[in-house]
Protein backbone atom coordinates (compact mmCIF):
# COMPACT_ATOMS: atom_id res chain seq x y z
CA UNK A 1 0.00 0.00 0.00
CA UNK A 2 3.03 2.54 0.59
CA UNK A 3 3.95 2.14 -2.87
CA UNK A 4 0.06 3.05 -4.26
CA UNK A 5 0.30 6.23 -1.52
CA UNK A 6 3.41 7.35 -3.01
CA UNK A 7 1.90 7.28 -6.74
CA UNK A 8 -0.73 9.10 -5.09
CA UNK A 9 0.76 11.52 -3.67
CA UNK A 10 2.98 12.03 -6.67
CA UNK A 11 -0.51 12.10 -8.51
CA UNK A 12 -1.77 14.78 -6.14
CA UNK A 13 1.34 16.97 -6.74
CA UNK A 14 1.30 16.84 -10.43
CA UNK A 15 -2.55 17.60 -10.64
CA UNK A 16 -1.85 20.82 -8.01
CA UNK A 17 0.93 21.80 -10.49
CA UNK A 18 -1.12 21.92 -13.54
CA UNK A 19 -3.27 24.06 -11.43
CA UNK A 20 -0.52 26.64 -10.20
CA UNK A 21 0.22 26.57 -14.37
CA UNK A 22 -3.07 27.61 -15.22
CA UNK A 23 -3.35 30.32 -12.36
CA UNK A 24 -0.06 31.80 -12.82
CA UNK A 25 -1.63 32.47 -16.58
CA UNK A 26 -5.02 33.85 -14.97
CA UNK A 27 -3.26 36.32 -12.96
CA UNK A 28 -0.98 37.66 -15.43
CA UNK A 29 -4.02 37.85 -17.59
CA UNK A 30 -6.78 39.06 -15.30
CA UNK A 31 -4.83 40.50 -12.23
CA UNK A 32 -1.66 41.71 -12.65
CA UNK A 33 -2.30 45.83 -12.36
CA UNK A 34 -1.27 48.16 -15.62
CA UNK A 35 0.44 45.05 -17.37
CA UNK A 36 -1.37 45.60 -20.73
CA UNK A 37 -0.41 49.51 -20.77
CA UNK A 38 2.57 49.08 -20.04
CA UNK A 39 2.93 46.62 -22.90
CA UNK A 40 1.04 48.32 -24.92
CA UNK A 41 3.21 51.98 -24.49
CA UNK A 42 6.57 49.46 -24.51
CA UNK A 43 5.90 48.11 -27.88
CA UNK A 44 4.31 51.94 -28.95
CA UNK A 45 0.78 49.92 -30.43
CA UNK A 46 -0.89 52.97 -30.68
CA UNK A 47 0.90 54.04 -34.52
CA UNK A 48 0.05 51.19 -36.39
CA UNK A 49 -3.52 50.86 -34.66
CA UNK A 50 -3.80 54.43 -34.93
CA UNK A 51 -5.50 54.48 -32.17
CA UNK A 52 -5.71 56.24 -28.62
CA UNK A 53 -4.20 54.07 -25.50
CA UNK A 54 -7.86 54.46 -23.71
CA UNK A 55 -9.47 52.92 -26.78
CA UNK A 56 -7.32 50.44 -26.97
CA UNK A 57 -7.57 49.59 -23.00
CA UNK A 58 -11.14 49.43 -23.88
CA UNK A 59 -10.86 46.84 -26.42
CA UNK A 60 -8.65 44.82 -23.96
CA UNK A 61 -11.09 44.70 -21.71
CA UNK A 62 -14.29 43.79 -23.37
CA UNK A 63 -11.67 41.30 -25.54
CA UNK A 64 -10.53 39.74 -21.71
CA UNK A 65 -14.38 39.58 -20.42
CA UNK A 66 -15.60 37.74 -23.64
CA UNK A 67 -12.57 35.51 -22.99
CA UNK A 68 -14.55 34.52 -19.63
CA UNK A 69 -17.67 34.01 -20.96
CA UNK A 70 -18.93 37.25 -19.36
CA UNK A 71 -19.95 38.42 -22.97
CA UNK A 72 -21.82 36.47 -25.52
CA UNK A 73 -19.38 38.02 -28.78
CA UNK A 74 -16.69 40.12 -29.98
CA UNK A 75 -18.94 43.18 -31.72
CA UNK A 76 -16.57 46.29 -29.86
CA UNK A 77 -17.31 49.32 -31.54
CA UNK A 78 -13.99 51.57 -30.97
CA UNK A 79 -12.18 54.66 -33.00
CA UNK A 80 -9.67 54.09 -35.45
CA UNK A 81 -7.85 56.45 -37.30
CA UNK A 82 -10.67 58.66 -36.48
CA UNK A 83 -13.49 56.92 -37.26
CA UNK A 84 -15.79 54.64 -35.48
CA UNK A 85 -16.17 50.81 -36.65
CA UNK A 86 -15.73 47.26 -35.42
CA UNK A 87 -12.35 46.38 -34.15
CA UNK A 88 -12.68 43.11 -34.82
CA UNK A 89 -12.85 41.27 -38.21
CA UNK A 90 -14.77 38.22 -38.76
CA UNK A 91 -11.32 36.14 -39.07
CA UNK A 92 -10.16 37.45 -35.75
CA UNK A 93 -13.90 37.20 -34.57
CA UNK A 94 -13.14 33.25 -35.15
CA UNK A 95 -9.97 32.78 -33.52
CA UNK A 96 -10.96 34.48 -30.77
CA UNK A 97 -13.82 31.90 -30.23
CA UNK A 98 -10.93 29.13 -30.27
CA UNK A 99 -9.03 31.23 -27.66
CA UNK A 100 -12.28 31.54 -25.07
CA UNK A 101 -12.77 27.69 -25.64
CA UNK A 102 -9.00 27.03 -25.02
CA UNK A 103 -9.20 29.27 -21.96
CA UNK A 104 -12.97 27.95 -20.42
CA UNK A 105 -11.00 24.76 -20.96
CA UNK A 106 -8.30 25.40 -18.83
CA UNK A 107 -10.37 26.88 -15.86
CA UNK A 108 -12.34 23.84 -16.17
CA UNK A 109 -9.57 21.39 -15.98
CA UNK A 110 -8.12 23.67 -12.78
CA UNK A 111 -11.10 22.89 -10.99
CA UNK A 112 -11.39 19.41 -11.75
CA UNK A 113 -7.89 18.99 -10.68
CA UNK A 114 -8.51 20.69 -7.70
CA UNK A 115 -11.07 17.89 -7.04
CA UNK A 116 -8.57 15.25 -7.59
CA UNK A 117 -6.09 16.46 -5.01
CA UNK A 118 -8.76 17.44 -2.44
CA UNK A 119 -10.16 13.46 -2.88
CA UNK A 120 -6.27 12.49 -2.78
CA UNK A 121 -5.37 14.34 0.03
CA UNK A 122 -8.55 13.23 1.63
CA UNK A 123 -8.22 9.43 0.91
CA UNK A 124 -4.60 9.62 2.47
CA UNK A 125 -5.45 11.74 5.79
CA UNK A 126 -8.43 8.42 6.15
CA UNK A 127 -5.60 5.55 4.68
CA UNK A 128 -1.81 6.47 5.38
CA UNK A 129 0.21 6.57 8.80
CA UNK A 130 1.75 9.56 7.93
CA UNK A 131 -0.18 11.29 5.14
CA UNK A 132 1.49 14.94 5.28
CA UNK A 133 4.89 13.93 5.12
CA UNK A 134 4.11 11.58 2.04
CA UNK A 135 2.41 14.34 0.06
CA UNK A 136 5.18 16.48 1.25
CA UNK A 137 7.70 14.45 -0.29
CA UNK A 138 5.46 13.66 -3.43
CA UNK A 139 5.30 17.38 -4.22
CA UNK A 140 9.08 17.63 -3.89
CA UNK A 141 9.35 14.82 -6.91
CA UNK A 142 6.58 16.54 -8.72
CA UNK A 143 7.65 20.14 -8.45
CA UNK A 144 11.20 18.82 -9.25
CA UNK A 145 10.30 17.51 -12.76
CA UNK A 146 7.87 20.37 -13.69
CA UNK A 147 10.51 22.84 -12.59
CA UNK A 148 13.15 20.86 -14.67
CA UNK A 149 10.91 20.97 -17.76
CA UNK A 150 9.75 24.94 -17.31
CA UNK A 151 13.82 25.16 -17.22
CA UNK A 152 14.34 23.24 -20.27
CA UNK A 153 11.21 24.82 -22.12
CA UNK A 154 13.13 28.52 -21.08
CA UNK A 155 15.90 27.94 -22.51
CA UNK A 156 14.13 26.24 -25.82
CA UNK A 157 11.90 29.45 -26.09
CA UNK A 158 14.80 32.09 -25.36
CA UNK A 159 16.78 30.26 -28.22
CA UNK A 160 13.73 31.15 -30.53
CA UNK A 161 10.58 32.32 -29.28
CA UNK A 162 8.83 32.24 -32.99
CA UNK A 163 9.12 29.08 -33.41
CA UNK A 164 8.11 28.03 -30.01
CA UNK A 165 5.15 30.65 -30.01
CA UNK A 166 4.29 28.77 -33.27
CA UNK A 167 4.49 25.26 -32.01
CA UNK A 168 2.26 26.47 -29.54
CA UNK A 169 -0.49 26.90 -31.71
CA UNK A 170 -0.10 23.91 -33.64
CA UNK A 171 -0.50 22.02 -30.93
CA UNK A 172 -3.39 23.60 -29.27
CA UNK A 173 -5.18 24.72 -32.84
CA UNK A 174 -6.61 22.87 -35.56
CA UNK A 175 -6.70 25.72 -38.03
CA UNK A 176 -5.02 28.68 -39.47
CA UNK A 177 -6.85 31.33 -38.00
CA UNK A 178 -4.70 32.56 -35.87
CA UNK A 179 -2.12 33.24 -38.98
CA UNK A 180 -2.89 37.32 -38.77
CA UNK A 181 -1.98 39.78 -41.47
CA UNK A 182 -0.67 43.53 -40.08
CA UNK A 183 -1.88 44.98 -43.17
CA UNK A 184 -5.80 43.81 -42.43
CA UNK A 185 -6.17 42.80 -38.94
CA UNK A 186 -5.60 44.59 -36.28
CA UNK A 187 -5.17 41.93 -33.31
CA UNK A 188 -1.87 41.51 -34.54
CA UNK A 189 -0.86 44.93 -34.38
CA UNK A 190 -2.19 45.52 -30.96
CA UNK A 191 -0.78 41.99 -29.65
CA UNK A 192 2.58 41.72 -31.35
CA UNK A 193 4.78 38.80 -30.34
CA UNK A 194 7.00 40.83 -28.13
CA UNK A 195 3.70 41.09 -26.12
CA UNK A 196 3.58 37.40 -25.50
CA UNK A 197 7.25 36.76 -24.76
CA UNK A 198 6.93 39.54 -21.53
CA UNK A 199 3.90 37.53 -20.83
CA UNK A 200 5.66 34.70 -20.86
CA UNK A 201 8.01 35.67 -19.02
CA UNK A 202 5.75 37.20 -16.51
CA UNK A 203 3.90 33.35 -16.38
CA UNK A 204 6.97 31.82 -16.02
CA UNK A 205 8.06 33.92 -12.78
CA UNK A 206 4.75 33.83 -10.96
CA UNK A 207 4.84 29.64 -11.80
CA UNK A 208 8.18 29.22 -10.58
CA UNK A 209 7.67 31.25 -7.44
CA UNK A 210 4.66 29.15 -6.67
CA UNK A 211 6.84 26.13 -7.12
CA UNK A 212 9.46 27.55 -5.41
CA UNK A 213 6.98 28.42 -2.28
CA UNK A 214 5.08 24.80 -2.59
CA UNK A 215 9.04 23.61 -1.95
CA UNK A 216 9.83 25.51 0.97
CA UNK A 217 6.68 24.67 2.73
CA UNK A 218 6.88 20.77 2.05
CA UNK A 219 11.31 21.06 3.13
CA UNK A 220 10.00 22.75 6.06
CA UNK A 221 7.23 20.50 7.18
CA UNK A 222 9.52 17.37 6.30
CA UNK A 223 12.16 19.00 8.46
CA UNK A 224 10.03 19.88 11.47
CA UNK A 225 8.38 16.35 11.69
CA UNK A 226 11.36 14.43 11.15
CA UNK A 227 12.11 11.42 14.08
CA UNK A 228 12.49 13.22 17.33
CA UNK A 229 15.62 11.71 19.11
CA UNK A 230 14.80 9.70 21.94
CA UNK A 231 10.96 9.50 21.06
CA UNK A 232 11.14 5.94 19.48
CA UNK A 233 11.02 4.61 15.88
CA UNK A 234 8.42 5.89 13.63
CA UNK A 235 7.13 9.08 15.87
CA UNK A 236 7.01 12.16 14.82
CA UNK A 237 6.66 16.25 16.46
CA UNK A 238 3.39 17.13 14.45
CA UNK A 239 1.65 13.11 14.21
Amino acid sequence: MKKIYGILSIVSALALIVCMLISSLDLVAYYEPGFYEKEYRKYNVQEPLKMEITDILYVTDEMMDYLKGYRADLVVETTVDGKEREFFNDREKSHMADVRDLFLGGIRLRRLLLLLVIAIVGTLVCMDEHPFRRLSKGYLIGGGVFLAALGAFAAYASQDFTRAFTQFHHVFFNNDLWLLDPKTDLLINMLPEGFFTDFAIHMGVIFAGMLVVLAVVCIVFLIVTRQKKGCGKGRYLLE
